[in-house]
C-alpha cells in the first residue's frame, strides 16, 4: 500500500500538467430541421426520410383502384355531347337561338335583338343559372 500512496503525488503533478494546454470552446447547438431555424435545403432530406420510415396507411385515403373506370358509351356519350354543346354555343353567332337537352342539364339561348340570355338549369338539383351579355351584334 505503501507504493500507491507514493505514486499519487506523481499522478496529481502529471495530471495537472497535462490539463494546462487544454483549452475550453464554447458549445453552439446548430438546429438541422428548417422549422427550427436550420438550413433550408435540409428540409426536403428530412421530409423524404420521414416518408420512408413512416409504414402506417390513411384508412380514410381513397385509392385510385376505387374510382369506377367509364365505359367506353360513357366516353362517347360525353364527347357527343361536348361536340353537340360547342356546335350549338357556335351557332350563337350567327343569330341562331335554341335550346339543348341532356341527360344533365337543359341550355336555353335566346337573342333579344342585342341583348343575349343564356340559362343553363340542372336537371337534378332544378339550380339555374343565368348569364346575360348586352350590347352584342349578332346579326353581323
Amino acid at each position: 500500500m505503501n507504493r500507491h500512496i507514493a505514486l499519487l503525488p506523481a499522478c496529481i503533478w502529471l495530471a495537472s500538467a497535462n490539463l494546462g494546454g487544454v483549452q475550453a470552446t464554447e458549445l453552439v447547438y446548430a438546429p438541422v430541421n428548417p422549422s427550427f431555424g436550420g438550413n433550408p435545403l435540409n428540409g426536403t432530406w428530412l421530409l423524404n426520410n420521414a416518408q420512408a420510415q413512416n409504414d402506417k396507411k390513411d384508412p380514410d385515403a381513397l385509392s385510385r383502384s376505387s374510382f369506377p373506370r367509364p365505359s367506353a358509351l360513357d366516353r362517347f356519350s360525353d364527347q357527343l355531347q361536348s361536340r353537340l354543346l360547342s356546335q350549338f354555343l357556335s351557332e350563337v353567332g350567327n343569330g341562331n337561338t335554341g335550346s339543348l337537352t341532356t341527360d344533365d342539364f337543359i341550355v336555353e339561348i335566346v337573342d333579344d335583338s342585342g341583348s343575349l340570355s343564356i340559362q343553363i338549369t340542372d336537371r337534378l338539383t332544378g339550380e339555374i343559372s343565368e348569364i346575360q351579355v348586352n350590347g352584342l351584334n349578332l346579326n353581323n
